[in-house]
């Protein structure tokens, strides 16, 4: 048997008008694969139809890793890690899924690489005192080609979104509050709690005052962000980097756990 048919790729839970949709894969740091792109993916359609849910948070199970990011070792197999029948939702299934229903990201511990591309899609962001932050894709010959390269510098100062971009290095919880990439860090065991407690401070207003509020502060219309000279550029630049040596070394390299030899080529 596979994990996909005897471990569900995400778990969710009702708390009241609050859909609490958990990423389901602790043995690998919660790395996004197919399986769990198409379940958050679906878990989102399923909040999205249900009025009576008003607020999503996203976590990741377990207490190392919100989510590691993309599972390098299945991109080093070939496999595809979006959702096969609906690749359009994107990484994850969230990070080009926009829904009208308000998300918190819950992020408990590292979220590297698309682990902060999905913080940096989801509406709020409440961190747990060990979360850290970072886009390290250029240590592995990639880039953060969910959204991160464009997103991390629309949401925090330039400068600053640039060195951790440009270096891969990561950021403390602290910082990211500091920087104004979180709304709130609090103490790891009441990470949870926080979290519905603010979804629930959204769930008690009008539903349909709210869902508006959202469309028109990002800017959407008939159900998505237009955000497509972003998406071009990106698309073009991975296309472009996935026919380099250096593209195909840094995976191999993680999988075999040893340091990259760039050639730039």
């Amino acid at each position: 048997m596979t994990e996909a048919t005897t471990t569900p790729a995400a778990l969710t839970e009702r708390h009241g008008h609050v859909l609490v949709v958990t990423i389901n894969r602790p043995e690998a740091r919660n790395a996004i694969n197919g399986a769990v792109s198409s379940a958050l993916g679906q878990a989102l359609e399923d909040a999205e139809a249900d009025p009576d849910i008003r607020a999503i948070v996203l976590t990741g199970s377990g207490d190392k890793a919100f989510c590691a990011g993309a599972d390098l070792k299945a991109i080093s197999r070939g496999e595809n890690i979006y959702a096969p029948n609906n690749p359009e939702w994107g990484f994850a299934g969230f990070v080009r899924h926009f829904v009208n229903v308000p998300t918190i990201a819950a992020v408990n511990g590292a979220a590297l690489g698309g682990g902060t591309e999905i913080a940096l899609t989801a509406d709020l962001v409440v961190a747990a005192e060990s979360a850290v932050f970072g886009l390290p894709e250029v240590k592995r010959g990639l880039f953060a080609g969910a959204g991160g390269v464009f997103r991390l510098p629309q949401q925090i100062p330039r400068r600053l979104a640039m060195e951790m971009i440009l270096t891969g290095d990561p950021i403390t919880a602290e910082q990211a509050l500091e920087y104004g990439l979180i709304n709130r860090v609090v103490p790891d065991d009441q990470l949870l709690d926080a979290a519905l407690e603010l979804a629930n401070r959204i769930a008690v207003n009008a539903p349909l005052s709210v869902q508006a509020s959202k469309r028109v502060a990002y800017g959407a219309r008939e159900g998505s962000v237009d955000e497509t000279a972003s998406w071009e550029d990106t698309g073009r630049e991975w296309a472009a980097l996935m026919q380099t040596e250096d593209f195909k070394e840094g995976p191999l390299a993680f999988a075999q756990k040893r340091a990259p030899v760039w050639k730039g080529r």
